[in-house]
């Protein structure tokens, strides 16, 4: 009797002991998934792609997710993206960001990217600051933790009109508003001497375009996830 006792107890103890490393393995896979950044990325057709290229796996936001996992960060991202839209500019389906801001952003994203536009150079600049503002306000009041990261209107060469250089001026002081990090891909020279990344539209970017962008954009991103404030 005593040795089935024994035997039973050294059962039970195998019992507990594998639950509790199956518990321990089952916490450590929930831990790991929940390491996952949510991102919301809100972008023209520079995001979208277009018939010169960027287009499915080779647009910028794919790209910039490879390089982000290849450095320990894994994203879970929606991207709404529109050819013709900007902040007060309707694009080809009728959408302003503010209009792709509520389909991308959910409460819990870690991140919301607007990228551009350059297709507000049309829009009134009296008008423009209130379109970024609602914009921004409607990221902020779906996602009120979520950073936002506002990459302004990119442009090919070294002498953008100045139509496009005031909307690049109101829109970082409605980033700066709301507390969003601006870049500016004019004043970095994003595209400039480089004519081979963009098509012979001597608008869109090609396949190489995109790459370009998401070297240019995955640290920036990576910098917002892993930088406290």
């Amino acid at each position: 009797m005593i040795v089935r006792q024994a035997g039973c107890r050294a059962l039970a103890a195998t019992v507990i002991l594998v639950t509790a490393i199956a518990a321990a393995f089952l916490s450590a896979s929930t831990a790991l998934g929940s390491t996952e950044s949510r991102i919301a990325v809100i972008g023209d057709s520079y995001t979208a792609g277009s018939d010169e290229g960027g287009n499915g796996s080779h647009s910028w936001p794919q790209l910039a997710w490879g390089l982000l996992a290849r450095s320990g960060v894994e994203v879970d991202a929606d991207v709404a993206a529109e050819g013709g839209a900007g902040y007060g500019q309707r694009g080809s389906r009728g959408s302003l960001f503010e209009d792709l801001t509520a389909q991308a952003v959910r409460r819990n994203d870690d991140l919301i990217i607007y990228f551009g536009s350059r297709n507000d150079q049309t829009v009134d600049p009296q008008k423009f600051p209130a379109s970024a503002a609602d914009t921004f306000q409607l990221a902020r009041f779906a996602a009120p933790a979520a950073k936002v990261l506002v990459i302004g209107p990119p442009w090919p060469t070294a002498s953008p009109p100045p139509a496009v250089l005031k909307i690049r001026d109101l829109l970082r002081e409605q980033a700066a508003m709301v507390g969003a990090v601006f870049i500016d891909p004019i004043t970095e020279g994003w595209f400039v001497g480089r004519p081979d990344l963009i098509g012979q539209d001597g608008v869109h970017p090609t396949d190489a375009g995109h790459v370009y962008m998401a070297e240019k954009i995955a640290p920036l991103i990576y910098d917002q996830l892993t930088i406290a404030v």
